[in-house]
């Protein structure tokens, strides 16, 4: 005889599991067609994101559900900057929001041990992606991490006017066992 199951357990094996893993080359075509369903993020080429999963896969981070890309984190610790991740791209599928992922993602770079050595995180956002400045600035808030911001590339100056200015929103310094 079946045991039926409740309700609450019926949810709870209905939700899908997310992995977080490293890229690897296979990703690369699969974070092209993720980048391209996540507007207004900027779409590399693909050859880009082969790159992003195998010389920085150290510094991404993969998310996937159901044999799906969910999640991209792309990033790289700057060779003149060696305690700061700069985080690039921040990609979640719509299909995977609400769930925390992209804060997931973040805590699980800095946590790598490729990471030992990070003290700041960088990133780049344009002042209209209230998507992206939320999850930052919670990110930075719940760990108690300071955060500051100013223009790194003006929209006149490094865009021609094409590109909105893009503001550096630099987390840290933190220890990172407090991450």
């Amino acid at each position: 005889m079946l045991a039926e199951k409740t309700d609450t357990q019926q949810d709870q094996d209905s939700t899908p599991q997310i992995a977080l893993r490293k890229p690897e080359s296979q990703d690369g075509a699969r974070l092209h067609k993720l980048i391209s369903e996540c507007k207004p993020l900027d779409e590399n080429s693909t050859y880009c994101n082969l790159l992003q999963c195998t010389h920085f896969a150290d510094t991404c981070v993969a998310a996937e559900m159901d044999g799906d890309l969910v999640g991209f984190i792309s990033g790289y610790i700057p060779p003149k900057q060696q305690n700061t991740l700069f985080v690039w791209q921040v990609a979640v599928h719509e299909k995977a929001r609400g769930q925390g992922l992209a804060k997931r993602m973040l805590a699980e770079l800095i946590g790598r041990d490729e990471c030992a050595n990070v003290q700041f995180i960088e990133t780049t956002i344009t002042p209209d992606n209230e998507a992206s400045w939320g999850m930052f600035r919670s990110f930075a808030y719940a760990r108690r991490m300071p955060t500051e911001q100013f223009i790194l590339f003006d929209s006149r100056l490094h865009f021609s006017g094409e590109h909105k200015d893009e503001h550096l929103l630099r987390i840290g310094p933190f220890n990172r066992d407090d991450a």
